[in-house]
């Protein structure tokens, strides 16, 4: 397990004008797309980078299986990316070539409320023209299927009682839109059957970092160009639910309509 820690792994990528403007139709953005020599918007290179793999080297959920790349199989299936915290140094240029280096930064394997889980701390460096434009944490857990553990704990619940944008509501099309544009295969997301069925949620999943990417969008309406960003995942968030964005100076977070809190974040 620890032997995964310090593996390396560079993906080089020429920013595609095609995708931004793809996400920023996906996300309903107002205006003009940015098109080639436009900085990308923060958070949009996760429509970069992509790591292709072929159907015999994915797992049961539709995601690259663990034990064949940077991170080790833990014997935990069920994948879930918890959070993450990002350094915005420089914009990333569109149209440009550019490469994301990846280091396993740390694997462990604790005891939750929960059950067993398991942490993986990636550690990604996005460079253009030989300057470090972002400097990104994102932590993923793995924790066994859902028969095999105890009922999670009661997520934390918040007042609507800050600045609220919204209702937001996330259907099909628009996750398996997004599933595309991050070339993210988890079953979760686009296939109902499996998401209620092998894995316990009661929709389709929104995608954490879909939830992130508004929060985003939101802390740069109020707070101008950000220089560091962090969040986590609270609680998850399904299709037939409705969402609104909270925000409090630079600490923002998303609510289920029954309160529920499901994702938090800070922003400077």
């Amino acid at each position: 397990m620890t032997a995964a820690i310090g593996k390396t792994q560079t993906i080089r990528d020429v920013l595609d004008p095609a995708r931004a403007a793809a996400l920023h139709a996906t996300l309903g953005r107002a205006g003009t797309a940015p098109g080639a020599g436009d900085p990308l918007p923060p958070f949009w290179h996760h429509i970069h980078f992509w790591e292709p793999a072929p159907p015999a080297a994915l797992g049961h959920d539709g995601h690259p299986a663990t034990g064949q790349g940077l991170i080790p199989d833990l014997g935990l299936p069920a994948r879930m990316w918890a959070g993450g915290a990002l350094v915005f140094h420089a914009p990333l240029i569109l149209g440009a070539p550019a490469t994301r280096t990846t280091t396993v930064e740390d694997v462990a394997l604790k005891e939750g409320r929960s059950g067993p889980l398991g942490f993986v701390t990636l550690r990604h460096h996005l460079m253009q023209d030989g300057v470090l434009c972002i400097d990104e944490r994102q932590d993923l857990v793995y924790r066994p299927m859902p028969g095999d553990r105890p009922a999670p704990p009661e997520p934390p619940r918040v007042p609507a009682d800050h600045a609220a944008t919204g209702p937001l509501r996330f259907d099909a099309t628009l996750l398996f839109r997004y599933s595309a544009l991050t070339f993210n295969g988890h079953r979760i997301h686009y296939d109902l059957d499996h998401a209620r069925g092998t894995e316990g949620y009661g929709g389709l999943v929104v995608h954490g970092p879909l939830l992130a990417q508004l929060l985003i969008h939101l802390a740069q309406e109020r707070l101008g160009t950000l220089t560091r960003f962090r969040f986590a995942a609270r609680a998850p968030l399904v299709h037939t639910e409705t969402a609104t964005l909270h925000r409090d100076d630079g600490h923002l977070w998303v609510r289920a309509e029954d309160g529920r809190l499901c994702m938090e974040a800070w922003a400077e």
